[in-house]
């Protein structure tokens, strides 16, 4: 069986399990407790805060963990937006592509806290311009929102060209799925949230970075852990196991990247040149370098999917957050795709593990095979 499934999780690294065992035996202790277990276990979780930090280009105190990257998103957008309403400001600024954290943290400010929401159109690769992002701007702007990676169609935005016209508004960046395959620094972010299990580490694992100029209000209440941004006891293994495995990717990073990119342009050219009816989704240069959308007219993206298992190889009809959801994908419509056409859309992600040189073209000849038996 072959996973191609990536962007929807990885396998937990055994490097990160190693690092995280102490913490789920030895060193147990609360760390907001003072002696010395707790104490132990409050320097582990200052020691991955850091790490995490390094990698990021941000501040160790910016660092919140967080239980996933969906939490992270709507502690940053949520957070941010409230804290702004004190000042008056009640516009933020997303695009219609977003993962559903991000939208459905939109719509739960524009209905309850009577948030003016934009969204920034997209091109039909799902690039936004930094021209196009300029016109939604306002001055009562609190929050600019946006995915530095797509996780159905794999576009790679110019974060550096949006963070440039955003001026004084903060810049929220969903980098779930471009940390570990991209550079994470000098992309003019005030807030960058991540996930673990897209990394190597445990699902349940996250993390968001904001920068400590910008106002945040908490959406958990209690105990003040967190610097008060996030209260509830925090998982010390998992932060640990975060660090560790976001530590490894970066180290990995330019390698894995450019090897992964290289197997999976092979792939999508031969999907292309072996299915008439493939199109590729997202943008053909500026994509993340294991990720491989297709749209196949006149099949069922369902069915192919089924017909791929049988082959030996897992994939995705895209975003498994929206798993049972059976609409067109919101992003593909967004960027102008037909939704019976958005509907038989596929999604192939690699992940960091070896493929063969062979693996390519024999992945492709099995797609095409797939396509043939669905299409009849």
């Amino acid at each position: 069986m072959l996973y191609l499934d990536h962007a929807a999780t990885s396998p937990v690294r055994p490097e990160v399990l190693e690092a995280m065992r102490p913490y789920l035996t030895g060193v147990f202790g609360n760390p907001s407790s003072h002696h010395t277990i707790g104490e132990a276990a409050a320097s582990a979780l200052e020691d991955a805060r850091a790490r995490v930090a390094r990698v990021l280009g941000m501040r160790a105190g910016d660092v919140i963990f967080t239980a996933g990257g969906t939490e992270a998103n709507n502690l940053a957008v949520k957070g941010i937006v409230l804290a702004a309403l004190q000042r008056g400001k009640r516009h933020l600024v997303t695009s219609p592509i977003e993962h559903e954290s991000i939208l459905e943290s939109a719509a739960f400010l524009e209905r309850f806290h009577g948030v003016d929401v934009s969204y920034v159109e997209v091109d039909g690769f799902g690039r936004i311009t930094p021209d196009a992002l300029a016109e939604q701007l306002r001055d009562d702007t609190a929050l600019v929102s946006l995915g530095h990676a797509n996780n159905e169609i794999g576009t790679v935005q110019d974060a550096a060209a949006l963070a440039a016209v955003t001026g004084k508004v903060p810049l929220h960046l969903d980098a779930v799925q471009s940390a570990g395959w991209l550079p994470l620094t000098r992309l003019g972010a005030d807030a960058i949230s991540i996930a673990g299990h897209k990394l190597g580490a445990p699902k349940g694992t996250g993390a968001l970075a904001v920068r400590g100029r910008v106002p945040l209000e908490p959406l958990l209440h209690g105990g003040g852990q967190e610097r008060g941004r996030r209260s509830g006891t925090e998982n010390v293994a998992g932060a640990v196991g975060l660090a560790a495995a976001l530590e490894i990717a970066e180290a990995e990073r330019e390698r894995l990247a450019a090897q992964v990119g290289t197997l999976t342009a092979r792939f999508i050219a031969g999907v292309l040149d072996a299915v008439p009816q493939a199109r590729l989704t997202g943008d053909p240069e500026h994509r993340l370098p294991g990720t491989a959308s297709f749209t196949f007219a006149g099949t069922s993206g369902e069915a192919v999917l089924l017909e791929l298992e049988r082959r030996g190889v897992v994939s995705s009809s895209g975003s498994a957050c929206a798993a049972g959801i059976d609409e067109p994908s919101h992003v593909l419509l967004a960027c102008g795709i037909a939704p019976d056409v958005a509907q038989t859309s596929v999604r192939f992600t690699f992940g960091r593990e070896p493929v063969p040189d062979e693996a390519p073209a024999r992945l492709a000849a099995l797609v095409a095979d797939a396509v043939i038996a669905v299409a009849g």
